[in-house]
C-alpha cells in the first residue's frame, strides 16, 4: 500500500489525452479505467480506480505543505461522488453528471484528472504519476470533514466574506467571484432544466407514436383503411419528433451541459482558493497587531510570527495571481469549446431533423 507520497517528478505520459474509457459496477463500487499515453511512445498505461482513489489523489495534492505558496493554487474540481445506485436528491445534486449511463461523469472525471496533468505545480506531484501509471493499490488516508467542520467553514465564510482585502486586484476578483459563482450555478440548473423538458417530450412522443398503432385495424372497409394509413405515418412522424428529440437533449448534455458544470465547479474553486487567501490575510494582520501589543518579553518571537506569516502570505498572493490569469484564459477557451460544439451539434441534428420530416411530407403527399 501506498501511503506517504512527498517527492516529485515530471509525467511520464501524455496529459492532454488522458481517458476514462468504462465504468464498471461491483456491487456498491464503481470502479473507472483510466488510460494514458506513455510519453516515449511504446504503448498505454491502463490502470482501475474507484473513486476513493480519486480522493486519495485529491488529498494528496492538498498536503505538500512545504511547498511555498500552495494555498494560492486553484485546485481542479473533483466531481462530487456517484453511488451506483443515487437517490433523487443525489441525482439532483450531481445534476448534469447524473444523467445518461454514467458518460457525462466520466468525461468529468476525465477533465479533472486533464487539468491536473497540465498544472505546473500539482503535476509535479507523485502522486499524480502514481494514480495515472502503478497497478499497486492505492493508500486510503483521507481527511474526513464531519458535519461540525463543514458548519464551522460555512461560519468563516460567511464572516470573512466582506473583509476588506488591502489588494484591489484580489479584491475586484472576489466581487466578480461572488456574481459568476451564483450565474454560473443557475446556468447550469436553468439548461438542465432545459434538457430533462426535452427528454420528457421525447419520452412523450414515443408514446404518442405506439399509442397510434392501436388505433390501426386490419379492415376491408376503405374509410377504416385510410384512418389506420393516417396513424401509421402520424406514428413514424412522432417516431422522427422522438429520435430529433433524444439527439437534442443528448447533444446538449455532451456540449453546453457538461461546459456548464464545469464552469459552477470551476467558479468554486476560484472561491475556495480566495477564501484561503482571504483566511491567510486576516492571521497576517493579526499577527501585525500582536507584534504591536507584544510585552518586551515576547517581542521578538511575535515579530518572528509576523514575518513569517508575512512570507508565507506573499507566497500565496503571487501563486494566487498567477493562478488567477491562467484560469480566467482556461475558462474562456473551454466555455469557448462547449458552445463552438453546442452549435455545431445544434446544427447537424437541426439539419438531419429537416430532412426525416421532410420524407415525412413527401410521403403524406404521395398518398393525398
Amino acid at each position: 500500500m501506498m501511503e506517504e507520497v512527498k517527492e516529485t517528478s515530471t509525467l511520464s505520459v501524455h496529459g492532454h489525452n488522458i481517458k476514462v474509457t468504462e465504468v464498471l459496477k461491483d456491487g456498491d463500487t464503481l470502479t473507472f479505467l483510466i488510460v494514458s499515453q506513455k510519453l516515449s511512445g511504446t504503448g498505454e498505461h491502463h490502470v482501475d480506480r474507484t473513486y476513493d482513489d480519486f480522493e486519495w489523489l485529491q488529498q494528496l495534492l492538498f498536503s505538500p505543505e512545504d511547498e511555498p505558496g500552495i494555498q494560492g493554487v486553484i485546485f481542479p474540481s473533483l466531481p462530487a461522488k456517484a453511488p451506483v445506485n443515487p437517490s433523487a436528491k443525489v441525482m439532483k445534486q450531481l445534476g448534469f453528471l447524473g444523467l445518461g449511463e454514467w458518460q457525462l461523469y466520466c468525461k468529468a472525471l476525465e477533465s479533472y484528472l486533464r487539468q491536473v496533468a497540465a498544472h505546473g505545480i500539482l503535476s509535479k506531484n507523485k502522486a499524480v504519476e502514481i494514480f495515472l501509471t502503478s497497478s499497486e493499490p492505492l493508500g486510503r488516508q483521507r481527511a474526513r470533514k464531519n458535519l461540525f467542520n463543514r458548519l464551522s467553514q460555512a461560519v468563516e465564510e460567511r464572516r470573512k466574506e466582506g473583509y476588506k482585502d488591502v489588494d484591489e486586484f484580489f479584491q475586484t476578483e472576489r466581487n466578480h467571484n461572488l456574481v459568476l459563482t451564483s450565474y454560473a450555478k443557475t446556468a447550469a440548473e436553468r439548461f438542465l432544466d432545459v434538457v430533462q423538458s426535452e427528454q420528457k417530450i421525447a419520452v412523450a412522443c414515443a408514446h404518442f407514436s405506439a399509442s397510434l398503432h392501436l388505433c390501426v385495424e386490419p379492415v376491408e372497409d376503405p374509410d377504416k383503411q385510410a384512418f389506420s394509413k393516417a396513424c401509421v405515418k402520424l406514428s413514424e412522424v412522432f417516431d422522427s419528433i422522438k429520435k430529433n428529440m433524444t439527439s437534442v437533449a443528448e447533444n446538449n448534455m455532451n456540449t453546453l451541459g457538461l461546459g456548464l458544470d464545469l464552469e459552477s465547479r470551476c467558479q468554486e474553486a476560484e472561491k475556495e482558493m480566495l477564501f484561503r487567501r482571504t483566511c491567510k490575510l486576516v492571521e497576517l494582520e493579526a499577527a501585525r497587531r500582536n507584534a504591536e501589543k507584544a510585552k518586551p518579553l515576547k517581542k521578538a518571537s511575535m515579530e518572528e510570527a509576523m514575518k513569517t506569516a508575512e512570507m508565507e502570505f506573499n507566497h500565496i498572493c503571487v501563486v494566487a495571481k498567477q493562478e488567477v490569469h491562467r484560469f480566467r484564459a482556461a475558462r474562456v477557451k473551454m466555455l469557448q469549446h462547449a458552445l463552438v460544439q453546442w452549435g455545431e451539434k445544434q446544427l447537424l441534428t437541426a439539419k438531419e431533423s429537416a430532412d426525416q420530416l421532410n420524407q415525412q411530407l413527401q410521403a403524406v403527399r404521395g398518398e393525398a
